[in-house]
């Protein structure tokens, strides 16, 4: 039998309302209809969290890492089996289409198990001495308090690795998801919950992020926050984080460039490029956002791309035709309007989609849409689009589509498409990006490391190297 969900927040093992007794209205982004009210907090709620979490700190983390494993393992178990009942949830609050939903929570049980097994395989080791009389041992230990403020294009999948790795290494954790899209951060603590998690290991709130990432950054309780977000608000983070020396893991923006050399099957290209651009409808930190095309099968693989973009049916995600939902928020929608207005006024030529859909008189639609033409003076080469917008510009050498692609602040994510051997070498070992893509239009993994360079992160999230984020190296030497 499904439990009834709680939409509240959870402090210190109770489900409550916000301590001012302010709430929040979210809204589905296709319909713009209210469809849940859920509680709104402040700098209170975060600091009642952080001492709950304090509290759980000392018996949680000395459970052996099993115990605590067992735990995250029913949960991905329970998740599993109510991905049917939560996929609607996430669905209507973010909009993206409901096969996503679903496999967004598959992949949020992944992680969780998955940091449940290596939690098992903290490993220290014994330092061979100088001397004989001396003993020199490294421990792992957990990190302490954790504090995450995640982003709403993932908003369980984001969660599922950060609480999974945090949870796994022994930490409490206090969450803070984003506002858009509380309800699938709600519904994922149901189910650590009902897995057996104690009272103050878990704690969400939900509340003003301004005030709450004040609280989390001057609050010594906090040893360490986990954002997920753009660069502007990373920037502010580490700023703050100076007040108290507090650790950061950084998920930053992105501006993911494609390259596709003229050896490549270009039906296969274009059937690439156009899922992996406007999955989420282009709403992912990965999202490949500038693809530079061969000049020799540039006006080829437009005519590909424009048939495949054309096809793509724009509604509601609940719909099971549905291949593009809505913009998140009308800010969302009406930023990369505003990025396609600035280039096709300055020379870009559309050739598909360009403008919101017209028979869609309520939601935050915009068609998907293609553009070339694309000059260095236009918005769209700079900054992250993050929507439905794909500008494709032709290049003509191996040096040029290098450059084109490291000219950027952001070094998160980069494809390439190419079976020549040297070229794929020079590509990923020349790309200034964390995650590089060789024929692979979705280059993540659970078990394996996921994060940027530049400014686009700090550390890793995912594989042995997110788990060991959330935690300390203690050296310890011992004369006999």
């Amino acid at each position: 039998m499904q439990q009834a969900l709680h939409l509240q927040q959870y402090i210190a093992g109770e489900w409550v309302n916000a301590s001012n007794g302010h709430t929040w209205d979210v809204r589905n982004p296709a319909t713009e209809d209210v469809i849940a009210t859920v509680p709104f907090g402040d700098t209170t709620d975060a600091r009642a969290a952080l001492e709950a979490a304090k509290a759980a700190f000392p018996s949680w983390s000395a459970k052996p890492p099993y115990e605590r494993g067992a735990i995250l393992i029913k949960a991905a178990n329970m998740l599993r089996e109510r991905a049917d009942e939560f996929a609607p949830i996430m669905t209507r609050e973010c909009g993206k289409p409901l096969i996503e939903s679903r496999g967004e929570w598959m992949a949020s049980a992944d992680l969780l198990e998955w940091f449940a097994e290596e939690g098992k395989r903290v490993y220290g080791r014994t330092i061979p001495s100088r001397r004989a009389n001396k003993r020199v041992i490294v421990l792992h230990q957990p990190v302490g308090v954790i504090a995450t403020i995640t982003a709403w294009n993932f908003p369980a999948w984001l969660l599922a690795r950060a609480w999974g790795a945090a949870l796994a290494a022994g930490c409490t954790v206090v969450g803070r998801p984003s506002e858009l899209t509380p309800m699938s951060a709600m519904a994922l603590t149901n189910v650590l919950i009902d897995a057996g998690l104690p009272p103050g290991v878990l704690n969400l709130v939900n509340g003003d992020p301004e005030t709450m990432g004040a609280e989390f950054l001057r609050n010594p309780i906090c040893r360490k926050i986990s954002f997920t977000g753009s660069t502007r608000v990373g920037r502010l983070l580490m700023q703050g984080a100076s007040q108290n020396i507090t650790r950061l893991s950084l998920e930053l923006g992105g501006s993911a460039p494609v390259l596709v050399f003229p050896d490549v099957d270009l039906d296969w290209a274009a059937k690439q490029s156009v899922a992996s651009k406007f999955r989420n409808n282009g709403q992912v930190c990965v999202a490949p956002q500038r693809f530079y095309v061969h000049n020799d099968v540039h006006e080829q693989f437009l005519d590909k791309v424009h048939d495949l973009v054309s096809a793509l049916k724009v509604g509601n995600g609940l719909d099971k035709e549905t291949n593009l939902g809505p913009l998140v928020t009308a800010m969302q929608r009406d930023k990369v309007e505003a990025l396609t207005v600035d280039a096709v006024a300055k020379g870009a030529t559309v050739v598909v989609g360009g403008s919101r859909p017209s028979e869609r008189a309520h939601g935050y639609f915009f068609e998907p849409t293609v553009l070339t033409g694309i000059g260095p003076d236009m918005r769209i080469a700079r900054e992250e689009v993050f929507g439905p917008v794909m500008p494709v510009v032709p290049f003509h050498s191996v040096e040029e589509a290098l450059a084109l692609a490291n000219d950027t602040e952001y070094g998160l994510a980069a494809y390439v498409m190419t079976h020549d051997l040297n070229t794929s070498i020079r590509m990923y070992e020349g790309l200034e990006f964390g995650i590089v893509g060789v024929n692979d239009m979705l280059p993540t993994a659970t078990e394996a490391p996921f994060g940027g360079m530049k400014q686009s992160g700090v550390e890793r999230e995912q594989g042995s190297e997110g788990l060991h984020k959330y935690l300390e190296t203690k050296m310890v030497s011992i004369a006999l």
